[in-house]
């Protein structure tokens, strides 16, 4: 019972008026390992999307956000449906604790990857389309080292929502490598990079994401789920509300209010 606790704890923290900096949970139920962090977030999945998620987001996909986040590797988080919006969406900043945009690519699954070890191109044959994005994460946390990376895990590894642009079907003759992201907010350049960032490039982050213990605890992912790839640069968090715009020339952009 106690990856059930844990979620319900999780869960409350962010239903709770007014929204605190979370510290590490009572002892016994903060998830020590990455395998109770990954048992706390399916718990948590089941009282936020009792079917199978909408989807799921990678994070710390840069070596640097790794040694900042004291990961080993990648980390990977459900989304639920409610928390997917289509560009153009405004949103209330103060819905969010202390929010954070990321600079994204995501894709739509058109078959299942069953769980496991996955190619690049295995990963491709499963999409059919590819689509800019803006991940909004939440800064929720008290002491970061304190609250460790397992419990990180269990807590969807800082996601709040995602925004996602009009998604493209002939991707295959881009080069998604090369294919440059950039974000701004009330038309400032905050960051920018390229898909070739996301460990190594968006279909091989893919790949990873199937094989991850993350995915093989939820069965695998699913057709017509959407993954984010991860950002290709450092999150801009955020002080007020503003305009929030990622562009990935030739996608379509996508745009967020936070009002």
């Amino acid at each position: 019972m106690t990856a059930e606790r844990a979620a319900s704890l999780l869960h409350r923290a962010r239903r709770a008026n007014p929204r605190a900096p979370l510290g590490r949970l009572p002892e016994g139920i903060h998830p020590q390992s990455v395998e109770e962090g990954v048992a706390a977030q399916v718990a948590l999945a089941g009282l936020q999307a009792p079917a199978h998620p909408a989807g799921f987001k990678i994070g710390a996909t840069a070596r640097v956000m790794q040694d900042y986040l004291g990961l080993q590797g990648p980390a990977a988080g459900f989304m639920a449906e409610d928390n997917l919006h289509a560009s153009g969406s405004t949103l209330a900043f103060d819905r969010f604790f202390r929010p954070g945009v990321e600079c994204e690519l995501a894709v739509h699954l058109a078959r299942d990857l069953p769980p496991g070890p996955c190619t690049p191109e295995q990963a491709e044959a499963a999409v059919d389309r590819v689509m800019a994005a803006i991940e909004i994460v939440e800064e929720r946390y008290e002491a970061l080292a304190e609250f460790g990376a397992p419990a990180m895990i269990a807590d969807q590894v800082f996601h709040a929502a995602a925004v996602l642009g009009e998604p493209r079907q002939d991707f295959r003759n881009l080069d998604l490598l090369g294919i440059k992201g950039r974000i701004t907010v009330d038309g400032a350049l905050r960051g920018q990079g390229f898909g070739g960032d996301l460990l190594g490039g968006p279909m091989l982050a893919l790949a990873w994401l199937a094989g991850s213990t993350e995915v093989a605890a939820f069965g695998g992912l699913k057709a017509g789920q959407v993954i984010m790839l991860g950002s290709v640069c450092p999150p801009i968090w955020l002080q007020a509300p503003g305009r929030i715009e990622v562009q990935f020339p030739p996608l379509s952009p996508v745009l967020l209010t936070l009002a």
